[in-house]
């Protein structure tokens, strides 16, 4: 019942200044973001690469000025060059979401985010790591879908994500499950209309059962981001009835949630990465992680109460 207000609270204005404002939020937020600055997710990445992989995001997204999807490039190329540097491109990459580097600006806003992104894929080649573009809310599936496909012509690896409760997300699996292919595979975040989504979670699980099955039997390479026990171990069995190897597929899991699950899986051998957000733009991806789980937003209710 909540998910619905928390998901258009993400986009208030109004409600992002009183969250920002209280005094707990910030000790709530460290549990899911690394920290506002580069500097400060650092040391979580390298502690985190000792037995898993990370995929980094430097927060934000809808930007509709030219000059701060700029930035964001900067950002990104800086965190690449870190990455670089610390040795750490073999187990970490990075995800953008392109509504952060153009692909809503009024003119030439696709062609913008393209060009951005690849600024992003070739300092991603320097230091031997990829890109994954991450998947918004349904009106942007085809144009992300179509910059990808642009992408690969010059980076193969660059990677997707599909959300399995769309309508259109098995028919998508299907397309992008060819050899070089990555593509997480996520149960969605956005409030969604019945329309082009799934509502009902038995209907999604449903459908993530369906796609898992789809990406597994093909040549590409699947990344199972899900926090759900039966998920996981649904995976493990679709992944041995189709002969896979440990390598030829990963689980992912966000910073913050299920961290002795994370540990346990990576000590069983499979590939475990860790989706690991930071940056000043925290709002909207707290309040989508407060939506996805009743008792974190529980946990803020009584914070605010309490003040602490």
């Amino acid at each position: 019942m909540l998910r619905t207000p928390l998901l258009i609270a993400a986009r208030s204005t109004a409600c992002r200044t009183i969250v920002e404002r209280a005094p707990v939020t910030r000790n709530l937020v460290s549990r899911f973001v690394a920290g506002s600055t580069l500097e400060q997710a650092l040391p979580a990445v390298e502690e985190l690469t000792r037995d898993r992989y990370v995929t980094l995001d430097h927060l934000g997204e809808d930007v509709t000025d030219a000059e701060q999807a700029g930035a964001t490039v900067t950002a990104y190329t800086r965190l690449l060059e870190e990455l670089g540097r610390a040795g750490l491109g073999a187990r970490a990459e990075v995800s953008v979401k392109l509504s952060a580097v153009g692909q809503f600006l009024p003119f030439d806003g696709e062609k913008i985010a393209l060009e951005n992104a690849r600024h992003i894929c070739e300092a991603a080649a320097r230091v031997g790591t990829t890109v994954t573009l991450d998947m918004e809310d349904h009106t942007t599936t085809d144009s992300t879908l179509s910059i990808l496909r642009e992408l690969r012509v010059d980076y193969p690896s660059a990677g997707a994500v599909l959300q399995a409760y769309l309508h259109r997300t098995e028919a998508d699996c299907r397309d992008l499950r060819y050899e070089g292919s990555r593509v997480r595979l996520c149960k969605g975040a956005y409030d969604e209309p019945a329309s082009v989504a799934y509502r009902d979670r038995t209907k999604v699980d449903r459908s993530y059962v369906r796609c898992m099955r789809t990406l597994m039997a093909g040549a590409g390479y699947p990344m199972i981001a899900s926090h759900d026990p039966s998920m996981v171990t649904i995976a493990g069995r679709i992944a041995a009835d189709n002969g896979r190897p440990a390598d030829s597929y990963e689980f992912q899991m966000l910073y913050g949630i299920r961290d002795a699950e994370q540990v346990r899986l990576a000590a069983k051998g499979n590939r475990m990465r860790v989706y690991v957000p930071y940056g000043e733009q925290w709002y909207g991806y707290f309040m989508r992680r407060l939506a996805e789980r009743p008792a974190n937003v529980a946990f803020f209710a009584r914070s605010l109460l309490t003040r602490g």
